[in-house]
């Protein structure tokens, strides 16, 4: 295939677990193509950035051992804690997924380009980090240049940190994180890019407690939304727990451990009244 006069075998840049997606190659900053036709994209920056002076090493094929050995130590704990079969692909560039018009979920931006990229391409004008500092150490990412890049575009950056491959802690952060969603979403200034590291367990939990507590939908539809257009393997029992914790009005009640396995599956209307009160008030917090 042709691109901007350079020729591109599919099987050098097609190394995605996932089927059915689309791939977003960009060669250069104006060329794009699709491979299919769903909403998941992945993201790869080769450019030069002749105004400035600065010149980007191109990404290529072979990835250094150190960075190999980084995703397949990552995708051996994400498939043993998580139960989660997916693979996060970190030589591929950030990816994401559109969830609905207000709403991205992805992985962790990889460098200030991403963000120019995220600002012009999708409207985004919030993005929501669930990455722990070690998280971020761990792939090398220079955060504050992220950070920094943010403020000069004008995108608000929050983080709610959750420790990844733990469903205590994603329990725990969820109330937090998801007041900072909906707050972003009720705003209506652009879209919210919700991001953990690799976009397949922290992020889309939020993104369908969100759907759940916000949206009016049960749990399971909730799911099925994200997951048929993101593959991917959030922790339903976490999700199910911090429903439990909001919806709580006796101080009595049984222990959600003891609970059948489907409960808090859905919510009764003065259940989700107590949630968005509950998640309201976490706002600043």
């Amino acid at each position: 295939m042709a691109i901007g006069g350079n020729c591109i075998s599919l099987s050098s840049v097609f190394s995605c677990p996932y089927e059915n997606e689309v791939l977003l190659i960009r060669k250069k900053p104006t060329c794009k193509f699709l491979l299919s036709k769903n909403f998941f994209k992945m993201g790869r920056i080769n450019c030069k950035l002749s105004d400035s002076g600065i010149q980007k090493k191109p990404a290529t094929k072979d990835v250094s051992l150190s960075s190999r050995n980084r995703m397949e130590d990552y995708n051996i704990a994400m498939k043993r804690m998580m139960r989660n079969p997916y693979e996060y692909h970190h030589d591929l560039g950030m990816n994401y997924t559109l969830i609905t018009n207000s709403l991205i979920v992805g992985s962790q931006p990889q460098k200030p380009e991403d963000i120019d990229h995220l600002k012009h391409e999708e409207n985004v004008a919030y993005i929501l980090n669930l990455q722990q500092d070690k998280d971020v150490e761990y792939w090398g990412i220079d955060l504050q240049a992220i950070i920094k890049r943010c403020q000069e575009l004008g995108i608000r950056h929050m983080r709610r940190p959750a420790k990844d491959f733990d469903p205590d802690s994603l329990r725990s952060m969820l109330p937090k994180a998801v007041s900072s969603l909906e707050w972003a979403i009720s705003e209506g200034k652009g879209r919210v890019y919700v991001h953990c590291t690799a976009g397949l367990g922290r992020a889309p939990a939020v993104a369908i407690a969100y759907l759940f507590w916000f949206q009016g939908m049960n749990l399971n539809t909730a799911y099925d939304k994200l997951t048929s257009k993101r593959p991917c393997g959030p922790n339903k029992r976490s999700i199910r727990g911090a429903t439990y914790d909001l919806a709580k009005n006796d101080p009595w009640k049984e222990p959600f451990d003891n609970l059948p396995e489907h409960a808090f599956e859905d919510i009764a209307d003065w259940e989700r009244n107590l949630i968005h009160a509950r998640v309201h008030s976490l706002r600043g917090t």
